[in-house]
This record gives C-alpha cells, structure tokens and sequence, in this order.
C-alpha cells in the first residue's frame, strides 16, 4: 500500500474474509451477491463432505473386490496381483456413469483422487484437497472467503482478464493474512484460454461473470474433473426472460417464452446450454441445486464423461408449447427410448404434443425451447445443504435468505418442470381468487401432487393436466360467479364448456407444506434499499445511476471527486508558480 492514499479505500467483511476497496469504481464489488456468495460456500462445503464418502465407499467397494479375487486365486500370487489390478482398473466414479469401453480404458473416470500406491503394496488411494477455480474474480472476495470458510480446501486460483482487479485481488490476498497467501494465487489471463489449456483439473469451477456466461461455458465443462463441480450465474434476465428471444437463441440456443414461469424457464435454458455444450466432449451434467434469487439465476451442476449416458440427453429436453389466449402450456419431449430385452433404442419424441388451436380457449400457441424438462434439483443434496446451513447459521452472514430459499426449494415437486399463476387463472377468466390453500385442496382431491415453488410466492407446481385445472376453476366459478364477457374472450370460451371432473374443495391434510404450517418465512424483503445489480467496474459514477446505487452512494462519490478537484487545481498552480520562479 505504500504510496497510496488510503482514504481512497474502505475495508468490507463479508464472513471471515475481508478486502480493501477502492472508492473509485475501479473494480467491481456488489454487496447483494453476498447471498450468491453465501450459497455456493454451502453447496461447496456439502460437495467437499460428499466427495469423501463417495471416495470412501469407492475404496471400500475395490477392498472387497479386490479381497474376493485373492480368496479365489490364493494359491496363485502372480494371478492374485493381476485380478487386483484389472478391479481396480474397472472401477468407475460414479453409480451413473455407465462409461464406454474406449473411455473407461483410456482415462478412468474419477481424474480428481490419487494413483494407488501399488509399488508400496498401499492400496489406499489418497484423495487431494479440492482444487478451485474463479474464472472471474474481480477484488478476489468470493475466493477468499472459500479459502478462509470451507474446511479441507486445496488451491484456490483467481482469474481476472483486468490489471487493476488483479491487483486488488493481490493486494487482498495479502491483507487477509497466511490462509489466504497460502492457498488463493490470483492471475492475469482470458479465463477462456486458461480453462482451454487446463483441461479435467478443477474439482470445481466458479463462473460469476458480469452479464451471461455464454461464451464461458465451452472451456468451462472441459477444465472440471469428473464428478466436479460447475457453479455458473447469469444476470442477463432480460434476454433469458423473453425480452429479446432471438439474442437469447443465439446465446443459448433456446427461444425464451414471456409466461410467468419465465423465470423457471430461464433456470433450464442455462442447464440446456451447459449440457449441449458438455455432450461435445462426452460429457453430461446432473444438476444439484438450480436456484433464482433477486436479478439472477444460479445453477450448481456435476459433470461427468460417458458416452452411452450422453445418449440420454434427448429425454431431458423438451420443447414448450404456450397459449396466447390462456396460461395453458404443453411440454413436447425431443427424444424417447424403447426398450426390448436388454436393448434400448433411442427414437425421436411422438409429435404433435398440441393441435393447431388451444383445446381450452381456441387460441393459437408460441413455441419455445428446448428447455431442461428433468429435475433441476437433487433433493437430497438439497436436504444436507440445508441441515449444513442450520449447523452452522452464525457463520452465515445470509443466513435468513439462503435458509429461506433452500427451506422452498426442499418442498418442491422435482418432476414437476415450470409452474401456473393462480392470479393468472383467475385474471383469464375474470374471477376472484381463490385462496392457495383452497385451490391446493381441490388439486389433491382430484388426486394430484401440488408444491409452490421459489421463484414465486404465487407460483404453483402440479402434476395435475390443463384440462383439470381449467375444470376446478370452473366449479369455481360456479359457485362465484362472474360479470358477462365477450363471448369471444378465452375466459368466456373455458366457461362455456361444462367441467367433467366435479371439484372438491374441502380443505385436504397435505394443502399446506410443512414449512407453512411451522410459519417458517419462505419469501423475505429485500434487507435495504437498491439492492440489486450495480455499476459496471471502470464506468464513472453519475447522478444518472441513483436508480442502480441510492442517492446517498452517488452524493458520496460525487462529494469525493470534488473535494479532490481542488487539491489537484492547487498542484498545477504550485508547479507554474514555481517554473516560473526557477526561471
């Protein structure tokens, strides 16, 4: 710090970790991301917890093979030694990894553990400490705090393609003591290329970029080692929302729909792109926890390499079929399988999913997709992070949030992909709402699953058709009737039709989740005002961002720069004065 004027920086804390910033906008730092932050250190110290038992049970699965092919060869050592070897040769990483002969003989399939020791007769593969990658670190805050906050962590190495925020990134690393000098290196480069030229390295790999991620995500899924993890953001929501679906397609390669669960959907474009780009190098994802939280979405994936699981793909994707008229959405699947005997065949989807016009309102349908129709969640790893979180809720400075989140997400229904609005149905036809508990009642008497979800505190997830939705409205409203309508509006269309399922909206057991009937809040305000995306880094503040920052931040910054005009006024008239003085 010698030389610098330390009034142009203010320390931050943000868990155990802490970083000088520098008033003047030269390096990005946002203060909400801290639940972004918070979350991944969750997900990262559950993966760090999984990683060993699942190496544990790998060796201990390898003792017993390797146990019953020396009882049965005992009489042969020379035969014992080969049988021992080929099990361990034949072993894979993973329950679903069912690798291809030319992969698993090339290059096993968990890269991250260490060579067995057989020269010393030591048959324990050693696991090494998780290695992290920061494709985008920016002041280095989210590598610091791994590195200070998850225990059993490796090498944690911080990219910036941004001179000024490397060297803030070093700077910090320094400040925040031994831990960190020890076990962050930040870097200069194109995390593109760095990724590219460090294939199957990272046990996980962080993307957090300001905007999509798009043109990350090819090196990314090549650089995390099998059975890694991959943690990517996208705040473009504007794209990812259907606001621009054509940038969106060429981003992403899906068509955005502007429904309510626009949101939802956004979450499986992303998972659809990343998985399009991992089956060019034989590799597939599986998503662990895919979460949309104030201006972004954040999906955590592992990413494992076979061929024959690559062929799955097709059955994860699904095309989206919308009503212009109503909220009626279909789903259209790419791809199907057909088993016979101990074959598979993989065939293309049966089509049409809808006809031309909308049974429900007649109206005619957008389409959009293909989107991730799988479960974006793993809900037991959902469950352990957010024991995980519990356990430890003081080392949590988000805690109320993420805990909050994780708590909706656990009550999800996972095979259920998007969601309906009840207030949608409701403004469709033109009907006062019916309460949620009510509306679930009628959907689990008719003997049907119904969850919220997270993205929205209205949103509802079911596995219930259309068709017997559109029947409980209207029973619904049957007994709250509704003004006359044009006879041609997609309401007066549904209402015309006599419902064939007579709904029972006597209040069902299952109607509310266990966390509503505990009261535990699911949906919390944000904790202060203009919290959401900030300024771009390097961009000068003006009164034209109190918007994004707050009147007070601007005033401040701006009451800085001008209180530094003068000194530098002073300066030039110093040297004039005293040129002319030598002179």
């Amino acid at each position: 710090m010698a030389g610098e004027d330390l009034e142009d920086y203010t320390i931050i804390k943000e868990g155990e970790a802490e970083i000088l910033m520098n008033v003047k906008n030269q390096v990005f730092y946002n203060k909400t991301q801290v639940n972004n932050r918070d979350l991944s250190i969750a997900v990262l110290r559950t993966f760090v917890s999984k990683r060993k038992e699942e190496h544990e049970a790998k060796l201990s699965k390898r003792t017993k093979s390797a146990d019953k092919a020396s009882g049965k060869d005992a009489p042969e050592p020379a035969v014992e030694e080969e049988s021992n070897g080929s099990a361990l040769d034949n072993e894979k990483s993973n329950v679903e990894c069912e690798a291809h002969k030319e992969i698993s003989q090339v290059e096993p399939c968990s890269i991250s553990e260490e060579p067995m020791k057989s020269a010393e007769g030591n048959h324990r593969g050693e696991l090494k400490p998780p290695k992290v990658l920061e494709a985008l670190s920016a002041s280095g805050l989210r590598s610091l705090r791994y590195a200070c906050e998850v225990e059993g962590i490796g090498k944690v190495v911080a990219l910036d393609n941004d001179k000024a925020s490397v060297e803030a990134c070093q700077k910090n690393i320094k400040f925040n003591g031994s831990v960190a000098i020890s076990k962050v290196e930040s870097h200069l480069a194109d995390a593109r290329v760095y990724m590219l030229t460090h294939p199957k390295e990272f046990d996980m790999v962080d993307l957090d970029p300001y905007g999509s991620p798009s043109v990350f995500l090819d090196s990314a899924v090549q650089s995390v080692v099998d059975g890694g993890m991959l943690m990517c953001t996208a705040t473009d929501m504007a794209v990812l929302c259907g606001g621009n679906g054509e940038v969106c397609y060429s981003k992403y390669g899906s068509y955005p729909l502007r429904g309510k669960y626009c949101h939802e959907m956004a979450l499986r474009i992303l998972l659809a792109s990343i998985e399009s780009h991992a089956n060019r190098y034989k590799r597939y994802i599986v998503p662990i926890l895919s979460v949309q939280m104030n201006f972004y979405v954040r999906v955590f994936v592992r990413v494992y390499t076979s061929a024959s699981a690559m062929k799955n793909t097709p059955l994860k994707l699904s095309y989206v079929y919308q009503c212009i008229g109503c909220d009626s959405y279909h789903l259209q699947p790419i791809g199907r399988t057909v088993s016979k005997d101990s074959s598979v065949r993989y065939l293309p989807g049966f089509g049409p999913a809808v006809p031309q016009e909308c049974s429900d309102c007649g109206k005619k349908y957008n389409m959009g997709g293909p989107i991730w129709s799988a479960p974006i969640h793993d809900q037991e790893w959902v469950t352990s992070i957010l024991k995980s979180v519990k356990s430890m809720k003081d080392r949590y400075p988000a805690y109320d949030r993420i805990s909050a989140v994780l708590t909706t997400i656990s009550e999800e229904l996972p095979d259920v992909p998007l969601f309906l609005s009840l207030h949608n149905l409701c403004a469709t036809l033109k009907c006062t709402s019916p309460s949620a508990v009510i509306f679930r009642s009628a959907v689990i008497n008719a003997g049907y699953r119904i969850s919220g979800t997270h993205v929205n505190p209205l949103g509802l997830k079911s596995d219930a058709p259309m068709d017997v939705i559109w029947d409980i409205m209207r029973c619904w409203v049957k007994n709250h009737p509704v003004k006359a309508q044009a006879p041609d509006l997609p309401g007066s269309v549904i209402l015309a039709k006599e419902p064939v399922l007579q709904a029972n909206f006597a209040r069902a057991v299952a109607s509310l989740s266990k966390a509503q009937a505990k009261k535990v809040a699911r949906f919390l305000p944000n904790p202060e005002r203009h919290w959401g995306p900030k300024l771009r880094a390097g961009r000068q503040i003006t009164t034209k961002h109190i918007s994004l920052l707050g009147p007070e931040a601007v005033n401040e910054h701006l009451n800085h720069e001008n209180s530094e005009e003068p000194k530098a006024k002073r300066s030039k008239t110093d040297d004039i004065s005293d040129a002319t003085s030598s002179s």
